[in-house]
């Protein structure tokens, strides 16, 4: 193949799960020979919500909840055909959106 650049964007909501499946991409991809930069951690995107406690009497206390989304992106520079198969084969934890782009 030519120089083809693969970029993988990774999505979770527990970081350490997201740091496990960049490093199994890392060795998979490094395995093949091709050139890797990266995991580059991205900001972590927070969405906060307020909730009132109760409709009534207690309509001034609030709780306040909060999700958070970690990302990481992986470069692949040098691929080749094995990169490609080992990349689809690869089986990662359940949890982590993944988003190949060639």
């Amino acid at each position: 193949m030519a120089k083809q650049k693969i970029r993988i964007k990774l999505k979770g909501f527990d970081h350490k799960i997201i740091d496990q499946s960049a490093e199994q991409i890392v060795q998979a991809v490094e395995r093949t020979g091709a050139i890797v930069a990266g995991p580059i951690p991205l900001p972590t995107h927070i969405q906060k919500f307020s909730v009132i406690r109760s409709p009534f009497i207690d309509k001034d206390s609030q709780e306040q909840f909060e999700i958070r989304t970690h990302k990481r992106i992986i470069d692949i520079i040098e691929t080749t055909s094995k990169t490609i198969d080992s990349l689809t084969k690869l089986n990662l934890p359940a949890g982590v959106e993944i988003d190949i782009k060639l």
